[in-house]
């Protein structure tokens, strides 16, 4: 028997990368999933992946009313709800001298709102021994040149993740942020030339105590960690999933 045999989860930002990875290893435990996304192309190619393993949605993790229509869909089902892995976000960099405004505030709005507003609206429908998972960062504690934005969003993250926590340790519901430091999972390709990817990752790996990327099915596997009854004892946590980078000099 899976790890989430007969649970019902909920994947935000699950039609690419780490919460790909994760939609289908909980579905590989024994979960229903439901995922969600926003752009068409990867909502499409999604469905084709996960077709008969999980629902995909089309909603904006960052608009209350897509996730309080959502929560209302998940509401009318009856099936309540025992694992939200809150995992949609963007990415915008650039030196703070060059900040451009509507960058700062959609990673907000996407990065930190969006899964304020996930818990306010899923939280009444999860059971007791539920889990949230949310998607932090190695930059929330880190300074990174041109991060301030996003290491902004994922340090806000890591402190809503114990809040949550804390408000919702009597419904028995237990709230974790799982941390990925550099992993290919298709970020630093976006918004950048090939050649720029490959340089990018090539000096990533070479400060790495593992001298290598991440994968995608790495940090699902520690969400499933702190998704399942393994980590029943575990709750306002953070895991870092860096291959030393937090940890070790």
């Amino acid at each position: 028997m899976g790890k989430l045999q007969n649970r019902i989860a909920l994947v935000t930002g699950g039609t690419t990368g780490i919460g790909l990875a994760t939609a289908k290893l909980f579905a590989e435990e024994g979960a229903k999933v439901t995922v969600t996304g926003t752009n068409p192309r990867t909502l499409e190619a999604a469905r084709s992946e996960l077709r008969g393993i999980a629902r995909v949605v089309a909603s904006d993790a960052g608009s209350e009313a897509d996730i309080a229509s959502l929560a209302d869909s998940f509401a009318r089902d009856g099936t309540g709800l025992d694992v939200l892995f809150l995992n949609a976000g963007i990415v915008k960099t650039a030196p703070i001298a060059q900040l451009d405004e509507a960058a700062f505030d959609e990673s907000f709005r996407i990065n930190v709102k969006g899964p304020l507003l996930a818990i306010k609206h899923f939280s009444p429908l999860m059971r007791p021994g539920g889990s949230i998972v949310l998607t932090g960062s190695i930059v929330g504690q880190t300074g990174i040149v041109g991060g301030s934005v996003y290491s902004a969003t994922k340090a806000a993250i890591r402190s809503l993740g114990r809040t949550a926590a804390a408000e919702l340790a009597e419904a028995k519901i237990r709230v974790n942020v799982v941390s990925p430091g550099p992993t290919d999972s298709g970020v630093i390709e976006k918004g950048a030339t090939a050649e720029q990817s490959e340089a990018t990752k090539r000096a990533l790996i070479e400060r790495s105590p593992q001298r290598r990327l991440g994968t995608s099915e790495e940090v699902a596997r520690a969400v499933l960690f702190l998704a399942s009854d393994d980590a029943s004892f575990i709750t306002g946590a953070e895991l870092m999933v860096d291959g030393g980078w937090t940890g070790v000099r």
